[in-house]
């Protein structure tokens, strides 16, 4: 059964709860217990209609002011798919938690009240989806019961999405599906209420069929550690134990070896690939295990193996898009530690370029400092080498975070450039 992992996302009190409790509720997700609280909070509130935003609203403080201030998880099945379901919060100050919800998604969701047309949030959801590579959105015009289902007025929003897709020059495919979460059109079933509208409803296209091609990725392996044995079966063993970044490796590949502080490439040849006893000939991108090779050369816990082709150059800084996580600013000169996998080591914030505006299209300005949910163009000084693909080539290998090295904060996610 296959997994789809979601994000949702959109401006305050926009209904994104409110339409992930329709969806689980019309799919006969619901446990009865859910199903009682739907009941009990609906008739608290003396609604006619039922109140499913109690299902992702979890939090006390949430209930009490009716929005959502984290990124609740939520999982639930259907006869052919498997979802799990970030619903991030609408508020400005909180676009970072709205990119940790989407950041291991397929689909975003972004919804947009059928009253407002695109607000700032919309732009900023959708410049950090296309940002993160996400392979589909959809856009659902929402609340079109309090626009009397009006052709019109989606009309006119699909042309506001339309020229902001286009404004950016995304590549990346979309949809719009006018729904009523509140009332059930367009979310699970087809809606009576809007004729007018013949393509598939949020579900349908939820478990349509992937057609996304396949990328080919070059082989990236980051080191976590080198197991040395001499026990029965494994007399003087040595195996490279990690995980496979991107790509694969089969055993007789000739791979290139690096560990960083400017060191030269080492080529050998996988000899061996183990998955904990189990000898296999192939591993592929996800996959952790000890991989043998027929040099003795030296290298530990942050070191690399590559594939011979697509090979990345030694780099002493990289350019990169960050978006700022911390209450504490960041600064010309201020030093982190850069984490991706198992490598990490410090940093330097070497030059802020700008500061991107998602409302207004490639569009920036220069600043001297990063805030809290500033999405920054940052060129960064590397305490030694490093070896990363470009985000857009690979988004396995082009993705880091950066940690502050007196709070051990997390202070922003970056990709490379």
């Amino acid at each position: 059964m296959e997994l789809v992992r979601i994000s949702t996302a959109g401006s305050v009190d926009d209904g994104k709860s409110t339409l992930i409790g329709r969806l689980l509720y019309d799919n006969d997700a619901l446990t009865k217990e859910q199903e009682d609280l739907v009941r009990k909070k609906t008739k608290e509130k003396g609604w006619d209609d039922l109140d499913l935003s109690v299902i992702t609203d979890g939090l006390v403080a949430e209930r009490e002011q009716g929005i959502t201030i984290d990124v609740a998880n939520i999982y639930f099945s259907t006869e052919t798919r498997k979802f799990i379901i970030a619903d991030s919060p609408g508020h400005v100050e909180y676009t970072r938690n709205m990119v940790t919800g989407a950041s291991m998604a397929q689909t975003s969701i972004i919804l947009v009240d059928a009253r407002k047309g695109l607000l700032e949030q919309s732009f900023r959801h959708f410049y950090i989806s296309q940002l993160l590579r996400l392979e589909n959105v959809i856009f659902c015009v929402n609340k079109m019961d309090l626009v009397e289902y009006s052709e019109d007025t989606f009309l006119e929003i699909s042309i506001q999405i339309q020229n902001m897709v286009e404004a950016l020059d995304a590549e990346i495919n979309y949809r719009i599906v006018p729904v009523s979460s509140l009332k059930g059109d367009n979310v699970v079933k087809k809606s009576a209420n809007m004729p007018w509208y013949s393509r598939e409803t949020l579900n349908q296209l939820l478990h349509a069929e992937k057609t996304n091609k396949t990328e080919k990725l070059p082989f990236r392996f980051d080191v976590q550690q080198v197991n040395h044995s001499q026990e029965n079966g494994f007399v003087d063993y040595r195996g490279l134990a990690g995980r496979v970044v991107s790509g694969e490796v089969s055993v007789g590949d000739r791979i290139v070896i690096r560990q960083g502080h400017g060191s030269s490439n080492l080529e050998s040849i996988v000899t061996e690939i183990r998955r904990f006893t189990e000898s296999i000939d192939t591993a592929q991108a996800g996959d952790s295990v000890s991989i043998s090779i027929a040099d003795e050369i030296d290298i530990s816990r942050g070191g690399a193996l590559s594939s011979m082709e697509n090979l990345v150059e030694a780099q002493s800084s990289i350019s990169t898009t960050v978006v700022w996580m911390d209450e504490s600013a960041g600064q010309l000169g201020s030093k982190y530690l850069l984490k991706v996998g198992s490598r990490e080591f410090p940093i330097k914030v070497e030059a802020i370029h700008s500061k991107v505006d998602p409302t207004k299209a490639n569009q920036s300005f220069d600043v001297n400092t990063i805030e809290i949910n500033d999405i920054s163009k940052v060129d960064l000084r590397l305490s030694q080498s490093g070896y990363f693909d470009s985000y857009l080539d690979n988004k396995n290998n082009g993705a880091f975070i950066l940690i502050d090295l007196q709070s051990n904060n997390t202070v922003a996610v970056g990709f490379v450039d």
